[in-house]
């Protein structure tokens, strides 16, 4: 039983206990309560609560469902693999299970790339040979040395398994009109060949015992400034390609359950992007959802996007299919940097002018809890990070692309450091579970953000972000009980009501 015990007012504190019990039924509630702080607490089991000062009120509405999940996860890139194959078995264990098993963050949904993509070593494609229209000489080789076996791994650690989807940057050059792995545009005349690709990449991955959930059509279809591989789609030219030969083609291969991913780029253009995805049931028809990306800005989730975007698919995925902390070289072993607003993105020192705006210093922490919590409270389903392994210097990346990942390796000393950004990533994967529903939330506390869910055994999970600097003090409202909690400045909690 939960009881409050006071102790000159304003300020006394609440002793919490495991139970408590609802005064509508007999049953008993069980609570836990997570914390990840500036201050020093990473995944922090609490059970207790200091209470003072101004106390807002946070109201859980079960009536009111909203989307179900899909997951929360990474990216297995072939920088991660590589990495993590230099390491011992017992580090490389512990990542793996860090990321993947059931007393880690239990990762969900996860994503990887199709062909080379900047965080390889190289640049390579599944069809090397010039001119192999049919694909004949199809090939993932390139993927036994490291990134199928980290799948694997990861497969054989994760109870509840995961959905892994898939990502191109680029078709082989010869396929493109500018015979580069960079920019240009697929050849009309090898859209059939380039909808064959993604059927045979099924087919050969699931030969070695992983099945594919799904695509994105195109990675970054607007371009990458030109910098490493890509290749170029307009909104029509995307839908095209899609009706009338992916979709058909994974039809007629018996693959239709495989998921079709629309855009997979920056929210800033999603209103173009879906007007055309879903124009009407001829456009449509192949679409499972539309995926998207955060760079667009550094602090703004796009609500007003993401909302238009789920009203004019609503029943389709809208899934966060790709976010890092980019352009920079991660601190090591650091945990002060990644909860202070020093890290800069590419925006800040290449974006124009009147749009520098959206990229200003920002805390690494602050920006995954925002981010995370905002998609949450705007329709989005799933949330995946980029790399789940880099190095020291952010890479490897063939561009020298460097970026920041959860988990940082040190290869030659063999150390691993679990950022504070893994512990914010777990607070959402661990305890949201694939089918849970995002419930309403209200609230009296501007400053406070929060998003709740329900998982499909009951379980109701609260996640509060606390960016400020001085303790929050709120109760929490849900069923007719009140439960009377705190949050530490700059802190992330996690609270779970089971029965």
């Amino acid at each position: 039983m939960m009881r409050n015990t006071i102790f000159n007012p304003p300020f006394f504190l609440v002793v919490m206990s495991l139970f408590l019990a609802s005064c509508d039924s007999k049953k008993e509630m069980m609570i836990e309560v997570y914390e990840t702080s500036a201050a020093g607490h990473k995944l922090t089991p609490l059970n207790s609560f200091s209470i003072g000062g101004v106390v807002s009120e946070i109201n859980l509405n079960l009536e009111e469902k909203l989307q179900t999940i899909t997951g929360f996860g990474g990216a297995f890139t072939e920088s991660s693999a590589y990495l993590l194959n230099r390491l011992s078995p017992e580090k490389k264990d512990q990542i793996i299970n860090a990321y993947f098993s059931k007393e880690g963050a239990a990762y969900s949904l996860t994503r990887t790339h199709m062909n080379s993509c900047d965080f390889s070593l190289s640049n390579y494609s599944y069809t090397a040979i010039e001119g192999d229209t049919e694909l004949e000489h199809f090939s993932i080789e390139h993927d036994k040395d490291d990134l199928i076996p980290m799948i694997k791994a990861a497969q054989a650690a994760s109870k509840d398994g995961f959905k892994l989807f898939a990502s191109p940057w680029t078709a082989a050059p010869w396929m493109k009109d500018n015979n580069s792995w960079v920019g240009g545009k697929l050849k009309p005349e090898y859209y059939d060949t380039w909808a064959l690709f993604f059927s045979k990449y099924a087919d050969a991955y699931k030969a070695e015992g992983i099945d594919i959930w799904g695509f994105t059509v195109e990675n970054e279809p607007m371009g990458n400034g030109n910098n490493w591989e890509s290749m170029v789609f307009s909104p029509e030219e995307m839908t095209h390609f899609v009706q009338n030969h992916l979709g058909p083609t994974l039809e007629a291969k018996g693959q239709e359950d495989l998921v079709i991913l629309g855009f997979d780029q920056n929210r800033g253009d999603l209103k173009e992007w879906v007007d055309v995805m879903f124009k009407d049931e001829a456009s449509s028809r192949y679409y499972d959802g539309t995926a998207i990306h955060w760079y667009e800005s550094t602090y703004d989730y796009f609500p007003e996007e993401l909302q238009y975007a789920h009203y004019k698919a609503p029943n389709k995925y809208l899934i966060q299919a790709e976010a890092c902390v980019d352009s920079e070289v991660p601190a090591w072993k650091d945990d002060a940097w990644y909860w202070s607003k020093e890290a800069t993105d590419w925006g800040f020192d290449w974006r124009e002018a009147e749009k520098k705006y959206l990229h200003p210093k920002y805390a690494p922490v602050n920006r995954y809890a925002r981010d995370i919590i905002g998609c949450l409270n705007n329709w989005v389903d799933g949330w995946v990070d980029w790399n789940m392994v880099l190095d020291r210097q952010g890479g490897p990346n063939w561009f020298k692309n460097w970026c920041v990942a959860p988990i940082i390796v040190d290869p030659e000393q063999d150390e691993v450091y679990l950022t504070p950004l893994y512990y914010v990533m777990s607070h959402f994967s661990k305890f949201i579970r694939p089918g849970a529903r995002v419930i309403q939330v209200h609230k009296t506390d501007d400053d406070l953000m929060v998003s709740a869910t329900e998982n499909l055994n009951g379980s109701i999970v609260v996640v509060v972000f606390n960016e400020g600097l001085s303790e929050k003090y709120f109760n929490l409202n849900l069923s007719g009980e009140t439960h009377a909690l705190s949050v530490s400045p700059q802190a992330l909690q996690t609270i779970i009501f089971t029965n």
